[in-house]
């Protein structure tokens, strides 16, 4: 009964101690950014940072690495809701990019750096062709075996097995059994 009172004890201090530091370790709100992302050729960006003015969330540039200001890059316009808004360009080559969005206040929610790999290019052969079929098809059932054993070779198999069988039934039987002196 001391041991069980002990290590409850000891379980609600760790407890005690611990809960100071998770709740400490948790943002108390997350703050603006954005988050880029790439599916094959498109780049996406999502943020929760705009608000709408006059309709408009803000908007997103997408530049390349020779590109140094926001007007340079390819624009977009943010569309979304309260919560979320988002932009995506398309058809967008393999390369090094940076996503810059822009509230419709003039605020930056964030500035992300992306690279788009290049989309990989089907194969084509030469030219076509068929492949044979094997004749016998696949030995399924056999166990992956192709040798057809003869009857000397399964009588032989089949009275091994007997033997283990009887053998292991005589050992269990006499391990039953109280020993008498």
């Amino acid at each position: 009964m001391r041991k069980s009172s002990s290590v409850l004890r000891s379980g609600l201090t760790v407890a005690a101690a611990a809960l100071p530091l998770a709740l400490a370790a948790v943002p108390a709100a997350a703050g603006p950014g954005i988050s880029v992302s790439t599916t094959g050729n498109t780049v996406s960006v999502t943020t929760s940072a705009c608000t709408q003015i006059n309709g408009s969330w803000g908007t997103a540039s997408l530049l390349t690495s020779s590109q140094g200001s926001f007007a340079q890059g390819r624009q977009v316009t943010l569309s979304g809701t309260s919560t979320s808004q988002s932009a995506a360009w398309s058809s967008v080559s393999a390369g090094t990019y940076t996503v810059i969005v822009i509230c419709s206040d003039g605020t930056t929610a964030g500035t992300q750096s992306v690279v788009v790999s290049p989309s990989p290019s089907p194969s084509r052969s030469a030219s076509p062709s068929a492949s044979a079929s094997p004749s016998r098809g696949v030995m399924g059932g056999s166990g992956g075996s192709a040798t057809d054993y003869g009857t000397v070779t399964l009588v032989a198999g089949g009275t091994l097995v007997g033997a283990g069988l009887l053998g292991t039934a005589w050992y269990l039987r006499r391990r039953n059994k109280p020993y008498r002196f």
